[in-house]
């Protein structure tokens, strides 16, 4: 069986909602509201947070149903020359959320992602069902459409939450670890300038920035990683690194 090299469009997608800070929701014949709150619920709609003051908080159940779309943005851990990763586009038919259910769906959502921004539903936010019809995600490589069924049968990545932070860490402390990844890119590329991009259980990737443009670069582990442990073998194997299993150099 061939190893799986990258994450698929449906994993990357579960990953920029859980990463992504914030969103925008555009409703027609409204101006785009932003969105703290952006959870994909296992019947398939996406819970969203709208400020209360807003067009999309007045909805009622009688208004049958109102066209939005959601869009999603994943932006780079670093202050790159081109910091978005990818947009994700998530259109389908808005409705309040019952106020006999409000307290159940947050739960729901509280579950999987505690988010300090649920505990301003009732207050400044008011809380919403997107009824997903349509979810396309666009990047470098182009733009893709992904049902939503296989965005349920898909997992975030299990390292997403610590990603930012750690390619911080990684560009900040470690450089080393960069310049020993530089030398497995294609000749041109390693006189670039060579930054994090991305981190997941497949792998590293990185951006190179040249005086002709951009390049995006994927260096796979030789097998997917689900914990620490196996993310850190994992990046000295791709490093080259000859204490792989933890040993240390003899001592002079």
């Amino acid at each position: 069986m061939a190893t799986i090299s990258a994450p698929s469009t449906a994993e990357r997608i579960r990953s920029a909602c859980l990463r992504a800070g914030g969103a925008i929701l555009a409703v027609d014949g409204a101006e785009p509201e932003t969105t703290a709150i952006h959870h994909l619920l296992a019947d398939g709609s996406f819970a969203v947070t709208v400020p209360s003051g807003g067009v999309a908080a007045g909805l009622r159940h009688d208004d049958g149903d109102v066209q939005a779309v959601l869009e999603l943005t994943d932006y780079a851990p670093l202050p790159l020359r081109e910091p978005v990763r990818s947009l994700v586009w998530i259109r389908g038919r808005l409705r309040p959320v019952p106020q006999s259910e409000v307290a159940g769906v947050l739960d729901l959502v509280a579950a999987e992602d505690p988010n300090p921004a649920l505990l301003q539903v009732g207050d400044s936010d008011t809380l919403l069902l997107l009824e997903a019809d349509s979810v396309v995600v666009a990047d470098s490589d182009g733009a893709e459409a992904v049902g939503v069924a296989a965005l349920l049968a898909a997992d975030p990545d299990p390292f997403c939450a610590m990603e930012t932070s750690w390619l911080r860490h990684l560009e900040s402390a470690h450089r080393d670890v960069i310049d020993r990844l530089t030398r497995k890119l294609p000749g041109p590329l390693q006189h670039g300038r060579v930054r994090p991009l991305g981190l997941d259980r497949y792998g590293f990737r990185l951006r190179v920035e040249t005086d002709a443009g951009d390049h995006d670069v994927r260096l796979p582990f030789a097998k997917p990683v689900d914990n620490a442990a196996g993310l850190s073998q994992a990046i000295r194997i791709l490093m080259g690194c000859p204490f792989v299993n933890g040993l240390r150099a003899r001592g002079r």
